[in-house]
């Protein structure tokens, strides 16, 4: 039983929740941007026309919505839309007493102040849009007949918009003490029934006419008379036109006669220019030719002189070498000789010396006897060692010599060998003078020949012109007595230093 009070109570509560919801929502009133919503019924502060702030019992609400209390409050809408009026007045007589009649379009709706907003609501709030059309249309004719009667039909004819526009501000005061404002107001229409507009177009009418009759005659003589003028401008423009073809058929022939002289002149000058460039290139040819001549015979002359380097570098190898270690080996032969035959004279001459000595202690007389005696045997010993090394000196230089003369052919084939095995042979002669041709060759073989003796000379020292003269046998016979003996075969020399 507690349980189904306590669901009747959270019910009860829920529905009255949803009533209380449904109430505000029924009472949420919402307007457009187009329309005012009016709520009256509390007290509200605001601000009046002259800027104080008064207390009015109603409250505006403009494109918006607003929440109106039950019982206490009640909302009214007020459309803020324009309203057309069609103005169409009776026969209205002017300042000059001609009736007319003038229709007119206007545009008017509520002002969007407060203030006006305010003034319609209190004097249109209860009527419709229709009655508050017709108030509007009643005052703004009323207006519109005070005005014509002020003006003449012509001034109303051919200012209409100063009329329109002084009918706007005449009725605009009247229409704002009613919170209207009109937007805007046009004359659609003007006329009369005594043919008043019709006999003031009339001289008007006429004088168009008569306008329009004197322009077309004027156009039909100034048509004659242009025509005239443009069949002469015609025949002048073809007259010129025909001169101009002639001038320019004329300057055409001249120009084609003057390009003809100018092209046969550029084709010979173009043909003089070709064979001048051929003779050119001929001779450039020609010179080409020469230069390839001299480059080789330069290529020649250089083969030639890295021939002869070689050469003499094969002949310091199998030659100047060989003669260098021969000549070492023989000196240090003889140097060893000599060496030894002083060394044991000596040796010979202090035991000799010792041996006197003694013996001129023992015995005076005898010991200097026999000095003398021992040192005349020295003096003879040391004069034959002496003979006995310039031999060996003389063997030395001779020996040198003798080997040069027996390596002399292997020099001649080791110079000749590259000529043997050469195929061909081009020789370039460049004249008839002994320098030329095959003399060159033979004067280039002599000339390595001639330089052996130089090259000799300044490897060991020697003359070769002295080495054959003291070959025996060679410039003078001598006797088989003077010759050389052949000493004993000198023990091996040390190895000669690398150059």
């Amino acid at each position: 039983m507690p349980d189904v009070n306590a669901i009747f109570v959270v019910l009860l509560v829920l529905v009255v929740f949803i009533v209380i919801l449904a109430m505000i929502f029924s009472r949420w009133v919402k307007v457009g941007p187009n329309h005012v919503l009016i709520v009256s019924g509390l007290k509200h502060r605001t601000r009046a026309a002259d800027g104080r702030m008064i207390e009015v019992g109603y409250r505006l609400v403009r494109g918006g919505g607003t929440f109106v209390w039950p019982v206490m409050e009640m909302a009214e809408v007020m459309s803020l839309e324009l309203m057309t009026l069609e103005v169409q007045t009776p026969e209205v007589y002017t300042v000059m007493g001609v009736p007319i009649q003038v229709d007119g379009i206007a545009q008017i709706k509520v002002r969007n102040d407060d203030v006006s907003i305010r003034t319609a609501a209190e004097q249109f709030l209860s009527k419709g849009e229709a009655q508050i059309r017709q108030i509007a249309l009643q005052t703004v004719e009323g207006h519109l007949r005070a005005i014509l009667g002020t003006l003449t039909v012509e001034e109303v004819y051919r200012e209409r918009d100063k009329f329109a526009a002084r009918v706007q501000d005449v009725a605009a005061s009247d229409l704002a003490n009613m919170g209207l404002s009109i937007v805007s107001f046009t004359i659609r229409d003007i006329r009369d029934k005594q043919g008043y507009l019709d006999a003031l177009g009339k001289p008007r009418i006429a004088q168009v006419k008569r306008d329009a009759v004197i322009g077309e005659a004027e156009a039909n003589r100034d048509a004659v008379i242009r025509s005239a003028q443009a069949n002469q401008e015609g025949q002048t423009a073809k007259y010129q036109a025909d001169t101009q073809v002639a001038e320019a058929d004329r300057d055409y022939k001249m120009k084609l006669a003057e390009y003809t002289a100018s092209v046969n002149q550029k084709k010979a000058e173009a043909d003089l220019a070709y064979d001048l460039q051929k003779f050119q290139t001929q001779q450039l040819v020609v010179a080409e030719q020469v230069k390839v001549q001299v480059v080789e015979k330069d290529n020649l002359i250089q083969v030639q002189t890295k021939e002869i380097q070689r050469r003499e570098k094969e002949l310091s190898a199998t030659v100047e070498r060989p003669a260098d270690a021969e000549r070492y080996r023989i000196q240090q032969l003889a140097d060893a000789e000599q060496y030894r035959v002083k060394t044991t004279a000596m040796g010979q001459a202090d035991a000799i010396k010792a041996t006197g000595l003694a013996e001129a202690e023992a015995n005076k007389a005898k010991g200097l006897a026999q000095a003398d005696v021992i040192r005349e045997q020295g003096v003879a010993e040391a004069t034959a060692m002496a003979k006995k090394a310039e031999a060996w000196s003389s063997y030395n230089e001779a020996a040198i010599t003798q080997m040069f003369i027996d390596k002399l052919p292997a020099i001649a084939s080791a110079i000749s060998a590259p000529l043997a095995k050469t195929d061909k042979i081009v020789i370039i002669n460049s004249g008839d003078g002994p320098g030329g041709g095959a003399s060159k060759l033979t004067g280039d073989i002599t000339q390595i020949i001639a330089q052996l003796p130089p090259v000799i000379e300044a490897m060991t020292g020697l003359k070769l012109e002295d080495m054959i003269k003291r070959i025996p046998g060679v410039l003078e016979p001598k006797p088989a007595s003077l010759l050389p003996v052949t000493p004993p075969a000198p023990p091996a020399p040390p190895t000669p230093p690398a150059k």
